[in-house]
């Protein structure tokens, strides 16, 4: 206990000068949905994110959450249960700051109440307004529209008010209809002013990232061609420039990403952003980043969130990221994903590189040898190391005192544990008080002798994705969960990830990158040659060389057979670009100690 004691101690000093570090999905208590609940189907769930800035604090408004969390410092959240709610609960909301109020819009098809709080933190929420009108020139919902009509709505909105007071609205989610907007009365219950603009509409045909399916292949698995979602509409004003957001090509996959419009009028006409899409993250433990929202801080850096896909149990089961954002003067935007679900910190001032937050604490954790106290049928524990949040163990037995021992096969300095919990026939549809996670993590060098590594405590809330960043760095070669309490019927994790450094050098810079187009150029594929040691390795690309903004992560041993093909350990096939648009590609490897330097540029002309 000792060398424990002192470490914390040491970690109250160093938390004095240190930021805070997160890690995706963002730690929050994420709900169980009720949606499924007459096909007995049950999991948590969390999407569509807006986060808003009000009165120097941070609220959260998601999809079906039954009340939204607040935060002082976008690392600890904690949940609020409204005055009031709808009894069907809230899909995709937008959120607007009016003065000294924050207006909640659902999203809907047809008219229905708008609520509005002074004080979101205590929870007290009013009618704004008690029944909105119907859109302009719409049908009703369920109708497909006829000549001269829009669909029902407004789905999926977006507000925005404007510097000079007057407010937009922007919205839709269709694979059929473009996004919408119009203004509304900012003093008068934002009743529509005029009619509906149509604004924006994918073009699948130039932009390779806006394909359906996994990896963009424009498909469901069964090869069946299907054309792609355009939604969650959200706006932001930066130096002049107004960017219209959007998520593309649907939630359902691991390609679904966030691209934007730029005009200098706040309904267009917008020109498409050729660096689209500004967030990617198809790769990696956490996959998607699509349908969420961009903000300022309080120290003014920018922020864009995203809905990440896991879809075992159902199609929508999915969770939220938080990724570092920027606008370059020239007006270019970005969101950096690179090591996206790798600790970050969180800055304290103002920050001019996203990059510049990620930690350098490396995943320790992938695919070492798992050991469990016991197992449920084929649900084995070596399933909890290989990042894939779609495979899990479950242990025999939902009893206090089962553990789960990864073995790093040699003594690490560990700085964070993320802890990832499953459903596995959960049984639960909505908050309970028996609903909370409890456990304790425990480090060992021998495997003989432990000692307390982090624990949930008495914090008494639903944890299914703990991260703990320890208060100092602690020498280990185990790390261990101990059992507490899960509120589903089966404990299922399906990954305890460990961040640290193994303490040996950085892998060999990648070499003999090659990137070539395809004859459909919205396709490219980039080889290199393999880098002993890399755990594996980040493909990065943009349209400047200095500004390769994006990144799919992709590990050495990848199983192919999995994702189609498209990761073979040293070979990309990637199908996010732009027709007519030149790139340049760089390729860095990482292992269990550190970043490769960045390879030569190449250029992957159009």
């Amino acid at each position: 206990m000792v060398p424990f004691l002192a470490a914390v101690l040491c970690g109250h000093a160093l938390a004095q000068t240190q930021p805070q570090t997160y890690a995706n999905p963002i730690d929050i208590d994420y709900r169980y949905n009720f949606e499924q609940m007459n096909d007995g189907i049950s999991y948590r769930t969390g999407a569509d994110p807006a986060v808003v800035l009000f009165k120097g604090e941070y609220y959260l408004f998601e999809t079906l959450a039954d009340g939204y969390w607040r935060s002082r410092d976008l690392v600890h959240w904690t949940f609020v249960t409204p005055s009031r709610w709808p009894f069907q609960s809230i899909v995709a909301p937008a959120t607007l700051v009016d003065g000294d109020q924050l207006i909640v819009m659902p999203a809907a098809m047809g008219p229905q109440a708008l609520l509005s709080t002074t004080d979101p933190a205590s929870g007290k929420l009013d009618f704004y307004a008690r029944l909105t009108q119907r859109l302009p020139d719409s049908a009703f919902e369920g109708q497909d529209p006829k000549d001269g009509q829009i669909p029902s709505g407004p789905w999926d909105p977006g507000l925005f008010k404007d510097d000079d007071g007057r407010i937009y609205l922007y919205w839709d989610s269709s694979n059929e209809f473009p996004i919408y907007g119009i203004e509304l009365d900012a003093k008068h219950r934002l009743d529509y002013i005029g009619k509906a603009k149509p604004l924006i509409a994918p073009d699948p045909k130039h932009h390779g990232w806006e394909r359906f399916g996994q990896d963009n292949s424009g498909t469901l698995p069964d090869g069946t061609a299907i054309d792609p979602y355009i939604e969650g509409a959200w706006m932001n004003k930066v130096n002049g420039r107004y960017y219209l957001q959007y998520g593309a090509p649907g939630t359902e996959y691991n390609a679904y990403a966030n691209g934007t419009y730029v005009s200098d009028k706040p309904l267009g006409p917008f020109t498409y952003a050729a660096y689209n899409p500004v967030a990617y993250k198809p790769g990696g433990f956490v996959e998607g980043a699509g349908h969420g929202s961009t903000f300022a801080d309080v120290h003014g850096n920018y922020w864009n969130t995203g809905t990440p896909w896991i879809g075992n149990n159902w199609t929508f089961e999915r969770r939220i990221a938080l990724f570092p954002a920027r606008f370059y003067d020239d007006g270019q935007m970005a969101v950096s994903t690179r090591f996206g679900d790798f600790p970050h910190y969180m800055p304290t001032g103002k920050f001019d590189d996203p990059d510049s937050l990620f930690t350098g604490w490396m995943l320790l954790s992938y695919r070492k040898t798992a050991t469990a106290s016991s197992t449920l049928e084929g649900f084995t524990a070596d399933r909890v190391t290989d990042e894939n949040p779609r495979t899990f163990w479950v242990a025999a037995n939902n009893r206090p005192g089962e553990t789960l021992t990864v073995d790093l096969g040699k003594v690490d300095t560990v700085r964070a544990v993320q802890v990832d919990f499953a459903d596995y026939k959960s049984g639960r549809f909505g908050d309970a008080p028996d609903i909370y996670t409890a456990f304790d993590l425990q480090s060992s060098v021998d495997g003989r002798t432990w000692i307390p590594l982090a624990s949930t405590g008495n914090e008494h809330r639903d944890r299914p994705n703990a991260y703990f960043e320890l208060p100092a760095p602690v020498k280990a070669r185990y790390v261990r969960y101990v059992h507490g309490h899960v509120g589903a019927a089966y404990l299922a994790i399906s990954d305890v990830r460990v961040f640290g450094s193994a303490g040996e050098a950085s892998p060999a810079t990648p070499e003999g990158v090659i990137a070539v187009r395809d004859v459909d150029t919205r396709n490219a594929r980039i080889s290199w040659q393999p880098v002993k040691g890399a755990v594996g390795y980040n493909v990065r690309w943009g349209i400047r060389p200095d500004r390769l903004d994006l990144t799919y992560q992709i590990f050495a041993e990848d199983d192919t057979t999995e994702f189609g093909g498209r990761q073979q350990g040293h070979v990309l096939n990637l199908r996010a670009l732009n027709t007519g648009q030149t790139y340049f590609v760089a390729v860095e490897a990482f292992n269990e100690s550190g970043v490769s330097h960045l390879s030569k540029v190449v250029t992957l002309t159009r």
